[in-house]
C-alpha cells in the first residue's frame, strides 16, 4: 500500500449568536498556525491547540508511514458570528494550500460545528463543501467535531465520516482524533468509503441537560455505542450531537449519525431507532436550576460539606463574557466566608493588582470599563471591594485534570484577590473554569474552600470531580450570555415548532 497523503486543516469556533463577533485577533490569541508550524505544535510536549488535531497527527505518526499536508487550523474562544472576512480567508486559505499539494488520500478537518458567519448560518458546512470541491468525490473527508454542533445537511453530504465527542464535560478528544486517524487508515486500505445516514430531530434542549454520565443524553449515547458493538462488523461509527441553542441557526437540533462500512440500509435502520428514542424522551430535556438567593442560603448554610456553584449565565466556554457579577456580588453581600471563585475575566484589574503586588490591599473595581451600548452589558455590572492581592500568575499553565489536562493555557496576567471570606481569581484571556489549576496556580487550597464558584456549565464536572461528586454540584440561574432558560431569548433563527420551546411538537412532521 502506497503511502497516504493526508490534508489537515480546521475552524474551531463555538458561535453565540448574541455574543460579540468573533475578529481575526480572537484567533489569533489562541489558535492561527498554518504549514510545518501547525505540524510542530501538533507534536509538542504540551500543545495549545486543540487536543483531537495533536492526537490525530500522533496517532498517523504511530501507525505507519504517512505524507501530513498540513494547512491551517484557526481557533477562538466561543463568541458571537465570526467575521465573513476572517472565515473567508481560513476557507481561501485552505483551498490554495490543497491546490498546491495536488492530489491527497484523504482530508481530516477539525472543527466543533457550532460556528456562525456574518453571512451564513452554517460556515462549518460552508467549509467542508469548499474542500470536497477542491478534492473530488472520491477522497475520503473526515471530521471531528464537539458533540454540541448544529450539523447542517451540507456537512452531512461533503464529509465521508462525522466524528463527534461521546462525552460531557469532554474528555474524550484523544479517543476522537485517533479514531479519525485509524478510520482513514482502515478506509484507505479496504479502498471503500462508508456511507452516512442523517436524522435531524425538532429538539432544541439547552446544554445543561447534555451530561452523558446521567441523563437522557448520556442514556441514548450508551445505547447508539452498544448497538454499535453489536453491529461492530457492519457499523464504523455512531455520533449523537445534542445542538448549541445559542448559535440560533435553522440547523439546530438533536442530529443521529449513523455510519456504516458499507451498507446504507444499515445505517438508516439504526439511526432511525436511536432518533425514535431520542423523541420518546424529550420531556426529560429540561433542567430546574437553583435561584441565586437559594444558592447564597447554601453557601452560608452551617455543617454541609464543601459545595460547588456553577454560575451558569456566564459561561466563557459557550461565550459568556466571562464578567458578570451577579453571584458574586451577592456572596460578597451576604458575607460568605471560605469561599474560592473563578475566574472573572477583567484584564485591567488584573494589571492593578500586578502594580500594587501581593499583600498589596486596594479598592477592587471590577468592569471599569464597559461600553453601556452593547446588549451584553446588562450584565457586566460594576463591582466595588477592598481587597488584598494574595498572588499573582504570568498565566502561563498547563491544564491538570479534565477536559484541558495536559493542555497549555495562556491565560494572560492574573490575580487572587482576597474580598471579606472570598477569594477572587482575576484573569486577563476569557476562559471558562474548568480545571483546578485556576485556583493551583494561585497556591489557592480547593480542599479548604467550603464554597467554589466557577464560570463554567458543565466542563468543570470533570476538573473538578475529585472533590465534588454530582450532588454536590449546584447550577445557579444567573443573567449571562449563556443563561439556559430558553423563554430568555429573542431566538430568529431556530427551526420551528421545536421542543421545548414549543410543546406541541410532533416527530415525524
Amino acid at each position: 500500500m502506497k503511502t497516504p497523503k493526508v490534508a489537515l486543516l480546521g475552524a474551531i469556533l463555538e458561535s453565540n449568536r448574541f455574543a460579540k463577533p468573533a475578529e481575526k485577533e480572537d484567533f489569533q490569541s489562541l489558535t492561527w498556525l498554518q504549514g510545518n508550524p501547525l505540524m510542530e505544535e501538533a507534536r509538542a510536549k504540551a500543545p495549545k491547540l486543540a487536543t483531537e488535531f495533536a492526537a490525530f497527527v500522533r496517532a498517523m505518526d504511530a501507525t505507519g508511514p504517512w505524507e501530513p499536508v498540513p494547512c491551517i487550523l484557526a481557533a477562538c474562544h466561543p463568541s458571537g458570528a465570526v467575521r465573513e472576512a476572517v472565515i473567508e480567508e481560513v476557507i481561501s486559505t485552505a483551498e490554495n494550500m490543497l491546490k498546491e499539494a495536488g492530489p491527497v488520500d484523504a482530508v481530516y478537518i477539525c472543527n466543533h460545528g457550532a460556528m456562525v458567519a456574518e453571512h451564513d448560518h452554517d460556515p462549518d458546512g460552508l467549509l467542508m463543501a469548499r474542500v470536497r470541491e477542491i478534492v473530488g468525490p472520491d477522497v475520503m473527508i473526515v471530521t471531528t467535531l464537539d458533540l454540541h454542533a448544529n450539523i447542517s445537511a451540507r456537512m452531512a453530504e461533503a464529509c465521508d465520516l462525522i466524528i463527534g465527542y461521546r462525552t460531557n464535560p469532554h474528555v474524550d478528544m484523544i479517543e476522537r482524533g485517533e479514531e479519525a486517524a485509524f478510520s482513514i487508515r482502515r478506509c484507505l486500505a479496504a479502498g471503500t468509503l462508508p456511507k452516512m445516514e442523517h436524522i435531524k430531530l425538532p429538539l432544541v434542549p439547552a446544554s445543561v441537560t447534555l451530561l452523558t454520565s446521567e441523563g437522557p443524553y448520556g442514556a441514548l449515547i450508551d445505547l447508539g455505542q452498544r448497538r454499535q458493538a453489536e453491529h461492530r462488523s457492519e457499523i464504523l461509527n455512531v455520533s449523537i450531537f445534542g445542538n448549541f441553542m445559542f448559535a440560533d441557526t435553522p440547523d439546530n437540533g438533536i442530529s443521529i449519525l449513523v455510519t456504516a462500512r458499507e451498507k446504507a440500509e444499515v445505517a438508516k435502520a439504526l439511526a432511525t431507532e436511536l432518533a425514535e428514542q431520542a423523541w420518546s424522551w424529550r420531556d426529560r430535556f429540561v433542567r430546574t436550576l437553583t435561584s441565586v438567593e437559594d444558592g447564597v442560603a447554601l453557601a452560608n448554610a452551617a455543617g454541609r460539606a464543601p459545595i460547588i456553584f456553577s454560575d451558569a449565565g456566564d459561561n466563557p466556554g459557550g461565550g459568556g463574557s466571562g464578567r458578570t457579577t451577579e453571584l458574586l456580588a451577592a456572596l460578597h453581600a451576604a458575607k460568605v466566608e471560605d469561599c474560592l471563585v473563578g475566574s472573572l475575566c477583567d484584564p485591567e484589574l488584573a494589571a492593578e493588582a500586578h502594580q500594587v503586588g501581593v499583600e498589596g490591599s486596594f479598592l477592587a473595581k471590577f468592569n471599569r470599563s464597559q461600553d453601556t451600548s452593547l446588549s451584553w452589558a446588562q450584565w457586566d455590572l460594576p463591582l466595588e471591594a477592598e481587597a488584598k492581592v494574595v498572588a499573582l500568575h504570568d498565566g502561563n499553565v498547563v491544564g491538570e485534570q479534565g477536559m484541558t489536562a495536559g493542555r497549555r493555557m495562556v491565560l494572560g496576567p492574573s490575580a487572587a484577590l482576597q474580598i471579606g471570606g472570598i477569594t477572587v481569581v482575576v484573569i486577563t484571556d476569557r476562559t471558562q473554569t474548568a480545571d483546578p489549576v485556576f485556583f493551583h496556580m494561585m497556591g489557592l487550597d480547593i480542599d479548604k474552600a467550603k464554597t467554589v464558584v466557577v464560570k463554567s456549565r458543565g466542563h468543570f464536572r470533570a476538573g473538578f470531580a475529585s472533590w465534588f461528586t454530582p450532588d454536590r454540584v449546584y447550577e445557579i440561574d444567573t443573567g449571562g450570555l449563556t443563561s439556559p432558560v430558553h423563554a430568555r431569548w429573542p431566538f430568529r433563527h431556530l427551526p420551528r415548532p421545536s421542543y421545548p420551546l414549543d410543546a406541541d411538537t410532533t416527530w415525524p412532521q
